[in-house]
């Protein structure tokens, strides 16, 4: 029986489509967005919490540290949202996100006393895309873009479009970056 060995980038092969579960593709790319997040917490020295009931946001993501001048342990809200619809690498400084207003009007909110981002993962249409795993990496494709959206108007009848900066990759340094702000008084 001959084994699967990696390529040289360290992943192995493609394998042949495997039999999937009937979870409705949305409720997978859920579960695959907060797989994300926890990964992204864990390096950054994160901790997590899930409010329940949510009420429209899905994340609290607390950071504690000594040089937070506020409080030792600083914490932020966090909205995921993941999308097949706009393609990897979107080209330019920022790609278009349409909300339902009822989400926006809660992201929006300024002053708050917890500051507030929006997390927008964009993943493959094909689920046998969306992850590949070797000896020494775990590949989880594409990728996850954050803003903040305080002071943001409401534009659209029911749903508004916002621009998310494919500059602000959303990972274990970005979010560094966001409590190292939000912990010295500042917005992420």
């Amino acid at each position: 029986m001959a084994l699967a060995q990696p390529d040289p980038s360290g992943l192995l092969p493609q394998r042949i489509v495997p039999l999937r579960g009937t979870l409705a593709t949305t409720a997978c790319m859920e579960t695959l967005q907060v797989g994300y997040l926890h990964a992204v917490a864990a390096a950054a020295g994160c901790s997590l919490s899930q409010p329940f009931p949510d009420n429209g946001i899905d994340w609290h993501v607390s950071h504690g540290a000594p040089g937070h001048t506020v409080d030792d342990e600083v914490t932020i809200k966090v909205q995921l949202k993941c999308t097949y619809q706009i393609s990897p690498h979107p080209p330019g400084p920022t790609f278009a996100f349409t909300l339902d207003n009822a989400h926006l009007v809660k992201l929006a909110r300024t002053p708050v006393s917890v500051h507030k981002i929006l997390v927008v993962m964009l993943v493959p249409r094909s689920q046998d895309d969306w992850l590949r795993a070797g000896h020494e990496r775990l590949d989880l494709r594409h990728c996850c873009y954050w803003t903040n959206l305080a002071g943001h108007a409401v534009t659209g009848r029911h749903r508004t479009t916002v621009r998310i900066p494919t500059t602000r990759i959303f990972d274990d340094r970005a979010l560094c970056e966001i409590m190292k702000r939000v912990g010295a008084g500042g917005r992420p």
